[in-house]
């Protein structure tokens, strides 16, 4: 008799062991099946936070067209002023043309915040810009300094009818300059001998493990003082009898806004909003800025770092023709 409730007993442990471990297994896998489930939904909430943000940084160029109403065009012309860079040539071409052609843009303002950059990119817009009012004639265009415009963001902003900047912006560095390094004394002190070989007397020069001639320095001079003699052409025939005759105004100094006023180099002080009020006629202002496409920036940056880590490996880069 005791056997047989031993064994009763033993049967029932046994089964609520059983019921134990199949519920707590029941109870993992249940844990396991929602927190994938949660684990999707981040995944999917992620994924559509990203295709939001990557479409919210499209160009909105195509918003800009679709206006139909009175506006003042506003062009954003920031960073270093480069062919790769997103204040290029034809970045801010394009969005010149879209914003004079619109005949709901009453006026157009150049909001400049640069350093300053490629003469040879400057060059095209300041051209642009001229072509450009010469067809639209009636389409003033405005520069509006935010907190700096250099060298060849001065150059830009000098064929505007009318300049503006805050009372602190920085405005100037009217010049030209190429700066360089030389490291023939440190190799030498290393012991390391530079070879160079090439097809064309000059091909080298200007080398930075090589001695530094003096018709090499004559020759560049002489380079960088016609282009500067460009960039004061440019500014005289923008700014024309507003600037003063100070000997200091093309020899590369920066001043402030507030002090540009006084030279000629900017007409008033003020901001995009307030040419937009109180100058144009015009509040409402629409952004005609062209933006590079994330994606295709993303894939031509890594095209570039392909070719130049392939180019390092294979040693071609010491053949370029620059």
């Amino acid at each position: 008799m005791v056997d047989e409730k031993d064994a009763k007993k033993n049967g029932d442990n046994e089964a609520w062991e059983r019921e134990l471990i199949t519920n707590l297994a029941m109870g993992a896998l249940k844990e396991q099946r929602r927190a994938r489930r949660w684990g999707i939904f981040f995944k999917l909430l992620f994924v559509a936070y990203l295709v939001v943000f990557l479409v919210a940084m499209l160009p909105g160029r195509d918003g800009a067209l679709s206006v139909t109403k009175a506006h003042t065009a506003l062009i954003e012309i920031r960073g270093v002023i480069a062919a790769d860079a997103e204040a290029s040539a034809d970045n801010i071409v394009t969005s010149l043309r879209d914003a004079f052609e619109s005949s709901h843009a009453k006026a157009i303002i150049l909001r400049i915040n640069s350093p300053g950059g490629s003469p040879v990119q400057s060059g095209y817009v300041y051209d642009e810009i001229q072509r450009l009012r010469g067809l639209y004639p009636d389409k003033p265009v405005y520069a509006v300094i935010s907190d700096m415009c250099a060298s060849g963001g001065y150059y830009i902003a000098a064929a505007a009818d009318e300049i503006y900047a805050d009372k602190a912006s920085i405005v100037g560095s009217i010049g030209v300059t190429m700066s360089g390094f030389g490291f023939v004394e440190t190799l030498d002190k290393l012991g390391v001998e530079r070879r160079m070989l090439t097809a064309g007397e000059n091909k080298g020069f200007l080398d930075p493990f090589s001695p530094l001639r003096q018709e090499e320095v004559a020759h560049i001079k002489s380079m960088l003082d016609t282009i500067h003699q460009q960039f004061i052409d440019v500014v005289k025939a923008g700014r024309g009898e507003r600037l003063k005759h100070e000997e200091a105004l093309f020899s590369g100094l920066v001043w402030t806004g507030e002090q540009s006023v006084e030279l000629g180099l900017v007409d008033d002080l003020g901001s995009a909003s307030y040419v937009a009020r109180e100058i144009v006629g015009q509040k409402k202002i629409v952004d005609y800025t062209v933006r590079p496409d994330p994606f295709e920036q993303f894939a031509n940056r890594l095209g570039v770092v392909m070719a130049e880590t392939f180019a390092r490996i294979t040693g071609m880069e010491a053949g370029t023709i620059r």
